[in-house]
């Protein structure tokens, strides 16, 4: 008997049925950097809202 019916066979993998997509859907783009001091200006504009 040859080696190969010995052995169990593999189990057929899933690679290539899940298609990941690199771009974006959203049309709003912003970086990371302008979320953060949106941020900041937010938190500072209710700090000083709130001390009013």
């Amino acid at each position: 008997m040859s080696r190969r019916r010995r052995q169990a066979p593999m189990p057929a993998s899933s690679a290539g049925l899940i298609v990941f997509y690199e771009e974006d859907t959203s049309r709003v783009k912003l970086r990371p950097e302008v979320m953060v001091a949106l941020s900041v200006a937010l938190i500072a504009l209710s700090v000083i809202l709130l001390a009013v």
